[in-house]
């Protein structure tokens, strides 16, 4: 398997160092810029897999660099934030980061949520293989981004049809509100936020009028899942 490149973005030397050496011994091809402008330069000459970004950087700060980076391209971005600062973790979600890890931070669960971007990149690649899905009655069109059933066309959000494409590809399969939350609203769960329970809520109220009130089951404390065979 070929190694997954990352960019880390910080000024921390030594933090870099110890994290550059962690990573490569986990099997990662490591590239390092210590301020802002570094780490835009090199987006233009290198394909990353996913980037590692401080918010608090030298001659262009981890804000700028994250709308350069969204400028130019989809790469997973993580941020290192501050602990407490909550602000630099919703703003940079809502510039377009994926997740977030608050410094300091544990290498063990960074390496997890990096394994889990790119895991999310290679599924995402594999999915768009396939331009159809057929479940029974249930037809996803993933290039379209069209949903029908029974012949019917649903007219879905484009959360809404995240939600049923993850499902279809592991149909018969629970698939966890982490795991939602993270590849379709790019965010780690967070346990008081009902976003998802309202997104499904929605769905369900579109998929009752074409008569596919059991499609999707709620398995209560793990997370949801389309049955194959319904009533």
């Amino acid at each position: 398997m070929q190694q997954a490149n990352i960019l880390l973005i910080d000024d921390d030397v030594e933090l870099t160092d110890l994290l550059s050496k962690y990573l490569s011994v986990e099997g990662y091809q490591v590239t390092v810029a210590h301020d802002g402008e570094a780490g835009v330069a090199l987006l233009t000459s290198h394909n990353f897999d996913l980037i590692l970004l401080d918010v608090m950087l030298p001659k262009m700060d981890g804000f700028e660099v994250l709308k350069e980076i969204r400028f130019r391209q989809l790469v997973p971005v993580v941020l290192l934030t501050a602990k407490d600062e909550e602000f630099e973790r919703v703003y940079g979600l809502e510039l377009g980061a994926d997740d977030y890890v608050p410094k300091p931070f544990s290498s063990r669960e960074l390496l997890a949520r990096i394994r889990a971007h790119i895991r999310r990149e290679n599924y995402a690649s594999n999915r768009n293989m396939q331009s159809t899905l057929n479940i029974g009655k249930l037809v996803v069109n993933t290039n379209l981004r069209e949903v029908f059933f029974n012949g019917m066309f649903l007219d879905l959000t484009d959360t809404e049809f995240s939600l049923v494409e993850m499902l279809a590809l592991h149909k018969g399969k629970v698939v966890s509100r982490e795991d939602i939350s993270l590849q379709v609203f790019r965010r780690p769960l967070n346990e008081f936020d009902r976003s998802i329970d309202m997104h499904f809520s929605n769905l369900r109220k579109k998929l009752a009028m074409c008569k596919a009130n059991n499609l999707i089951r709620t398995i209560r404390g793990n997370g949801y899942m389309l049955v194959q065979e319904w009533r």
